[in-house]
């Protein structure tokens, strides 16, 4: 049911996401690309790539770098296929990170960048995520964080306002997230940009 509604939602809105929310996009994924430092030999598996402006980035930097983005919005992949139309070494899946359709040990580095608060099982998609993860790969996830009171009062109100919405959660919720899905946390970090968003990001890799 969560994802009908996401994916219902996020079709609507394809067309002017970009330009709605360029700010936010622009800030979270600069971050996340430099956090990530993603070496151009690597696989990468974005998870919830959106409208693909983390794809671009990437390419815009190595236009050889194998990505592949998967998201439940078909819309919002039609237009990250647009815009990266140019790059061979990019694909798009319209599936749920539930259930991925990748070999075990597939990626060097998966991403996801401000959808976990979108998931209607987290541990399922970490469990997902682990899978397809090779061996020695890293995860990066970014996402709101509810140690700010802005995102406490954004998560109560979405709570009442949009059934697509699930949760967002503390640094420490989530860290314990990733630690019961065996994942070791290498490093974190919390930070915040205007007034209203409140941000955490985590690199880890799977327990062995």
């Amino acid at each position: 049911m969560g994802e009908t509604l996401i994916r219902k939602q996020y079709n609507e809105m394809a067309d002017s996401y970009d330009k709605r929310w360029n700010t936010y996009i622009t800030k979270t994924l600069s971050i996340l690309k430099n956090w990530a430092e993603i070496a151009p030999e690597t696989t990468v598996l974005d998870v919830g790539c959106g409208t693909g402006e983390l794809e671009l980035l990437l390419l815009r930097q190595n236009p050889q770098q194998v990505i592949i983005g998967v998201d439940i919005s078909e819309k919002m992949l039609h237009v990250a296929q647009q815009k990266c139309h140019a790059y061979f070494h990019v694909s798009f899946y319209n599936v749920s990170v539930s259930e991925l359709p990748f070999e075990n040990n597939s990626f060097d580095i998966i991403v996801s960048a401000s959808v976990f608060h979108y998931f209607d099982d987290s541990n399922a998609a970490l469990k997902e995520i682990k899978r397809v993860l090779k061996p020695e790969g890293k995860v990066f996830i970014l996402d709101w964080c509810k140690d700010y009171l802005s995102c406490q009062i954004c998560d109560f109100i979405l709570k009442l306002v949009d059934p697509a919405y699930k949760q967002c959660y503390t640094q420490k919720e989530f860290h314990r997230l990733l630690a019961s899905a065996q994942f070791d946390i290498e490093r974190a970090a919390k930070f915040r940009f205007n007034f209203v968003w409140g941000m955490m990001i985590v690199q880890a890799i799977s327990q062995t």
